[in-house]
């Protein structure tokens, strides 16, 4: 039996999943709350192995975003489904990257939400063929059309390098890596996508598939 927990604000939403786990019998719901940090906090207090499987809301209510959740909860040891509605390809592209193991919609049957849950204990890939196409045909990530010189200087200043060493890197002059900074800043936000910090940065290069997933705890 498969040890689960519930994340999501609304609590009509963790009741009926709770439930159907219930209902089902091959899960067990040992956490169910509205914050990662509460059921992160509730581990240690109960000194509880992680979840199997963590039920993971795309957006809470507590301000935090959904690459910081994902992370804490798989550096915890869970594995983490997204149930979320399907209207945001943007956040879910961000949770894929940050490490999640798939994605169901709050549209779907709650038998399908329980299947996504059986798939994932068991370490099994879930089938996302219909979010991969929403992120795919998602324009908000359409070409900023960087240049190889400018990725491979995001890739280093994303991660976490200081710039004047991402220049001694790449063997540039200071004011060249800085000028290629600029015009990533630039191009980015002609498509529509923030880049005014370097976090924004790290999220931009890690959607686009320049800095991996763990390349984040680099970043300052």
């Amino acid at each position: 039996m498969s040890r689960v927990a519930l994340i999501d604000d609304h609590e009509s939403v963790r009741l009926g999943l709770e439930l159907a786990c219930e209902r089902d019998g091959a899960q067990t719901v040992v956490f169910s709350g509205s914050t990662v940090g509460s059921y992160l906090g509730w581990r240690t207090s109960t000194v509880s192995a992680p979840a199997d499987v963590v039920v993971l809301d795309l957006t809470l209510g507590d301000g935090t975003t959904v690459t910081e959740n994902v992370r804490a909860l798989v550096s915890d040891g869970a594995s983490v489904v997204i149930h979320s509605v399907a209207d945001r390809p943007a956040a879910v592209r961000e949770a894929l990257a940050a490490g999640a193991a798939g994605v169901v919609s709050k549209s779907s049957a709650l038998d399908d939400v329980l299947d996504a849950i059986r798939t994932v204990a068991r370490g099994d890939a879930l089938n996302n063929v219909e979010w991969a196409s929403a992120v795919e045909g998602d324009r908000e990530f359409a070409d900023a059309q960087l240049s190889v010189r400018e990725r491979e200087v995001l890739r280093l200043y994303a991660a976490g390098l200081p710039l004047k060493v991402v220049a001694e890197r790449l063997g540039v002059a200071y004011s060249t890596a800085k000028e290629n900074i600029t015009r990533v800043r630039v191009k980015y936000v002609e498509v529509g996508r923030q880049a005014s910090t370097k976090i924004d940065l790290l999220r931009r290069a890690m959607e686009d598939g320049i800095v991996a997933a763990d390349g984040a705890s680099n970043a300052g």
